[in-house]
């Protein structure tokens, strides 16, 4: 099962994508607005997969997408949590002003989801005899410009993964991030002062970074989706160019 996809550049279209060529027979989900999309955009995939509706604050959404995909596959081998939001209250320099309930609906979408997702899935997970979750992370081990309380959000998310891993490898079910460099996705443009990264980034990667190519992030998501990687969980794969390891 694969989130996330809303348009061409989307990180998850490139994962859907190579996932299909590897093999995987795959779905899609979103929601509202973002369906019909979706939807659109799936016809653009060497084979146009189904698109279930998934809005995860709606536990009826996913309570529906398990019975579709038990009634579809009896089990599932990996899911790519490819989800984000926040109000703009929580983005552009507002970090001090933004109020609760934007928040809340900041990390309930970003990070808490993940968790919803995978102990959703969980039973066909298990019947799969074990998976993989994949979730695409920003770094958040500092803040960035006008990433604000996002920033928190993928904190959350990098938390909520180690504990998800601890509690589902028992199942065999890893649990792993990626740390992508900035891609300039519809996403990444609706956060404002994170273009200050764009060309900072290519200077200072050692193996330098195209915003404009989001290839190897997929390549790392389907190498975790897939069996290469068969005792690692609880980890975040940066593939940012090796930006993260290098300082001023």
């Amino acid at each position: 099962m694969v989130t996330g996809v809303l348009t061409d550049d989307s990180i998850a279209f490139g994962v859907a994508e190579l996932a299909q060529r590897e093999g995987a027979e795959i779905v899609l989900t979103n929601f509202g607005r973002g369906l019909s999309l979706t939807k659109r955009v799936a016809k653009h995939l060497p084979v146009p997969p189904d698109v279930l509706e998934l809005d995860v604050t709606v536990p009826e959404h996913l309570a529906a997408i398990v019975a579709d995909l038990q009634q579809r596959w009896g089990a599932v081998d990996g899911v790519l949590h490819s989800i984000g939001f926040a109000p703009q209250s929580c983005l552009g320099g507002g970090f001090l002003d933004a109020p609760w309930e934007d928040v809340r609906l900041t990390l309930e979408i970003s990070a808490y989801s993940l968790k919803s997702i995978s102990a959703g899935l969980l039973p066909l997970l298990k019947a799969a005899g074990g998976g993989s979750i994949v979730g695409l992370d920003f770094d958040a081990a500092v803040a960035w410009p006008g990433y604000d309380w996002m920033g928190v959000a993928k904190a959350a998310l990098e938390s909520t993964a180690r504990y998800l891993a601890r509690d589902l490898g028992p199942h065999q079910v890893r649990v792993n991030l990626v740390a992508a460099g900035p891609v300039r996705t519809v996403a990444a443009r609706a956060i404002p002062g994170i273009s200050q990264l764009d060309d900072v980034w290519g200077e200072r990667a050692p193996l330098g970074w195209d915003i404009n190519d989001s290839s190897a992030v997929a390549k790392a998501c389907v190498a975790l989706l897939s069996d290469w990687f068969p005792a690692t969980t609880g980890e975040i794969v940066h593939v940012d160019g090796g930006f993260h390891a290098v300082g001023v």
